[in-house]
């Protein structure tokens, strides 16, 4: 797995609201992290009751994948030497840094994982939330920085490079990936043109058709598109419809929908008019050539 800062970050803030080991009424530094890294000698509780700021770091590195990109250390000026002598520290922060407080960097560190023109974000260990020197466990913080506190930045190496306030570190910024260019829309489909129905050569089916033998068709190609529309609207049976013969059953279809627009009488004798066969048209997507 290919390294980042966002991973290192991640592991960090899984971790927020870790505490160490309480004894006798006080926090005594004996942590997880301190397990991971191992005794030091000379420190209370077989060696493991030392500040672990620094291992705390080294321990998110490690879980994330990075390990050789942080300095493995609990001691805080160990590890501002390590980037220094590795050319990579700054008084810039950066996203995924290692940040140093205090007369050199030695008093305390943490993991940075935002900043702004005026602070930094940072994941520390062995700190609280109250500023005082007894840390007990791992919190988010705010700090300050331009605070005579914070002492500069050790940048690890990530292979996507690192976002930094440091303008000589420009060059390591990460790239920004190119935004793919949409799709060229896909053209809208032409709608079909509207056949015409020729309202002369309808009615003179209309009269012929039915007195000509079965099935005669007078104006096949108009008389199709007007049984069609009949037969939607439910007069004409699929039997008859599309025959395109003008014949006694279209001729009682068309009567209806004359009838169900409201004519009566000798105007609704089955024989189209303009305007009948105009809302068909309407209705069914044909046009009425007079």
């Amino acid at each position: 797995m290919t390294a980042t800062a966002a991973g290192v970050i991640s592991v960090a803030r899984a971790e927020v609201g870790t505490h160490e080991t309480r004894a006798n009424g006080h926090w005594v530094n004996d942590s997880k992290y301190n397990k991971w890294y191992g005794s030091i000698p000379g420190y209370a509780r077989g060696g493991y009751d030392y500040p672990y700021c620094a291992a705390f770091v080294a321990w998110c590195a490690d879980k994330a994948g990075a390990a050789s990109l942080y300095p493995k250390t609990a001691g805080c000026a160990t590890a501002v030497a390590w980037y220094k002598r590795a050319g990579r520290f700054s008084e810039y922060p950066a996203i995924g840094a290692q940040v140093f407080f205090g007369s050199g960097g030695g008093s305390h560190t943490g993991l940075v994982y935002d900043y702004d023109a005026d602070w930094i974000y940072t994941i520390e260990g062995n700190t609280n939330v109250n500023g005082g020197a007894e840390g007990d466990g791992v919190y988010l913080k705010k700090r300050a920085r331009r605070d005579g506190y914070t002492y500069g930045y050790g940048y690890p190496k990530f292979a996507e490079g690192i976002k930094s306030a440091d303008p000589a570190w420009a060059k390591e910024a990460p790239k920004v990936p190119a935004k793919s260019k949409p799709a060229p829309a896909k053209p809208k489909p032409k709608p079909k043109p509207r056949p015409n129905v020729d309202l002369s050569e309808l009615i003179r089916a209309a009269k012929n058709d039915p007195k000509a033998a079965q099935g005669h068709q007078t104006y096949a190609a108009g008389v199709k598109i007007v049984e069609a529309a009949l037969k939607a609207e439910g007069y004409l049976s699929a039997k008859y419809a599309g025959d395109g013969s003008y014949g006694t059953t279209t001729v009682e279809a068309y009567r209806k929908w004359q009838k169900a627009l409201g004519y009566s009488g000798k105007d609704a004798d089955g024989i189209p008019g303009t305007t009948s066969l105009t809302r068909l048209g309407a209705k069914h997507g044909f046009n009425v050539k007079p």
